[in-house]
């Protein structure tokens, strides 16, 4: 009686950990995102990755990947006016998003891998360099003196120059050579330099000058010097994907 009760308690026991042991080795967790155009469905191996570092990483890449903040852009006589007689509450407004997306920006987790660290990095210098280039070009509009002290000074010497220089026809010579490069790349080359004279005969033109210099050759110089390209392949996309097994999309049609 003793050797069966001794064999029925292995057999229990048997049983028992053959139960148990499924959860423990059952670490997928199902998580939810979307990305441009497609809601994704999947799990993660909790074993290997926290939801926090995901969710950190998911930021990084359809949160934080493009322009950051929400200022307006300078085309008109009328926004140029705008900016110049309200420069103060201009720059409290972009102040008040820095600090709040930077808060945000600045506490994410992301997953400890290199390709992961590498685009929080770049993500992070290209959100400080991003505010740096909306400030100097809200304060640019009052002074155009300004950017002689330019964060992009170095890189875009030829434009800040132009801009900044107390001769006026050398603004607007520059500003000449700009626009002809630019018509070069449009459908309409006349048609841009029609309008350009236009411009350049209206009482205004300085206005009109820095609208183009500011907004358009400086910003795109500055711009283009900090400014992430993500590969066409979209390898990091890919890699996000990869994280998760049995990962299901559904997609609108475009």
């Amino acid at each position: 009686m003793k050797k069966m009760m001794i064999g029925l308690s292995l057999v229990l026991s048997v049983t028992v950990w053959g139960q148990k042991n499924p959860v423990k080795t059952n670490n997928l967790t199902p998580y939810s995102y979307q990305t441009f155009n497609c809601d994704n469905k999947g799990y993660f191996d909790a074993t290997k990755y926290e939801k926090e570092e995901i969710d950190g990483v998911n930021k990084l890449l359809y949160k934080f990947n493009g322009v950051h903040f929400d200022t307006n852009p300078i085309f008109k006589l009328s926004s140029l006016e705008d900016v110049r007689k309200n420069k103060d509450i201009h720059l409290e407004n972009l102040e008040k998003q820095y600090q709040e997306k930077k808060k945000e920006l600045y506490s994410l987790k992301v997953i400890n891998l290199p390709v992961w660290n590498r685009l929080y990095e770049e993500t992070i210098q290209t959100f400080e360099n991003e505010y740096e280039l909306n400030k100097e070009e809200i304060m640019a509009f009052s002074d155009p003196s300004s950017l002689k002290n330019s964060k992009f000074y170095a890189t875009c010497k030829e434009s800040i120059d132009a801009i900044s220089s107390p001769d006026r026809e050398k603004m607007f010579a520059s500003w000449k050579m700009f626009t002809e490069l630019k018509s070069k790349n449009n459908a309409d080359p006349q048609g841009v330099m029609t309008r350009f004279n236009a411009k350049m005969d209206d009482p205004q033109r300085e206005d009109y000058a820095l609208i183009d210099m500011i907004g358009l050759s400086f910003h795109n110089c500055a711009n283009s010097s900090f400014r992430q390209r993500r590969d066409d392949e979209g390898t990091v996309y890919k890699n996000f994907d990869k994280i998760f097994t049995k990962l299901k999309r559904n997609c609108d049609e475009p």
